[in-house]
């Protein structure tokens, strides 16, 4: 249940950081940074069974 909740969270954060409106163009790596750390931390824990 927790893995499925967490799946599309990710999914929603992929969608978010990707720059498709003009205004979003100038956020550089912020989002896709953001998302990058968000999935290392979630590997770490699978790896280590806390999820």
């Amino acid at each position: 249940m927790l893995s499925t909740i967490l799946l599309v969270i990710v999914i929603l954060l992929l969608v978010g950081a990707f720059p498709a409106w003009p205004y979003s163009r100038s956020w550089g790596y912020a989002p896709s940074g953001t998302l990058g750390v968000i999935v290392v931390v979630l590997v770490v824990l699978l790896l280590m069974g806390t999820i």
